[in-house]
């Protein structure tokens, strides 16, 4: 999918986009950020495309209780301990608290080195990863340290969402509706039209809503006004 903030693709089972684009990279240090729940179920999908790159896996707790100033400074130990240069590409394998952290930790580390998203979750793929917003909170403040920083790209696997329990679904679910809300009265609809998930076709609706934000963003890319449409019942 083209858009005007950052590629996006959909990828099968061979993530033939994310093979090629790491190939422009073959001379950096990979790093992959996750946490417990993505090293098990989706680390061991994306071997086939990583081995070869040796890459660092890193692995914070899940949850947004660990999005916080101590969990960046254990990323940052880390890479330093391994000694990554700025000829490194972080990759940010899990939901929203990974893509908003492992973006906060990629643009400041070295003064920046290039991220990439591979949201695990529905919520995330239509939220979080979108949009170029990195960050943490701060205390008992939500998202209070951050800056706008885009990945070069994202690749959505829709697959992944399989590990997912409904609560999760309906969390990315109510995303997707709010879209519908603010934007596009026939997308509502059509999200209103089955509440059955298995029946769901999630790529063409994801497709959809990443269109509806994007097209936001690309307007308003610091928040400055008509982006605010999109922090509707927060």
């Amino acid at each position: 999918m083209k858009t005007d903030i950052h590629p996006i693709y959909f990828e099968d089972h061979t993530f033939q986009h994310l093979t090629e684009f790491l190939k422009a990279y073959k001379d950096y240090r990979i790093l992959v950020l996750v946490d417990e729940n993505t090293r098990e179920y989706c680390i061991p999908q994306l071997l086939p495309v990583f081995d070869e790159y040796n890459p660092e896996i890193i692995e914070i707790q899940s949850g947004e209780l660990h999005k916080n100033l101590q969990t960046c400074q254990f990323v940052w130990n880390h890479i330093l301990k391994i000694q990554a240069g700025r000829k490194s590409l972080l990759i940010n394998l899990g939901g929203g608290v990974i893509n908003d952290l492992g973006g906060f930790v990629a643009s400041v580390y070295k003064r920046g080195i290039p991220f990439i998203h591979i949201p695990t979750t529905l919520l995330a793929s239509v939220d979080a990863a979108i949009g170029g917003k990195t960050g943490i909170d701060y205390r008992a403040y939500k998202n209070q340290l951050g800056l706008f920083s885009y990945p070069q790209a994202i690749f959505l696997y829709p697959d992944f969402f399989s590990s997912l329990n409904i609560r999760q679904l309906k969390a990315g679910y109510a995303e997707m509706l709010k879209h519908g809300l603010i934007v596009d009265a026939e997308y509502w609809k059509e999200l209103n039209k089955n509440h059955d998930f298995s029946k769901f076709n999630w790529r063409k609706l994801i497709d959809k809503s990443i269109k509806i934000k994007s097209k936001i963003v690309v307007q308003d890319p610091e928040e400055e006004g008509l982006r605010k449409l999109l922090n509707f019942g927060h």
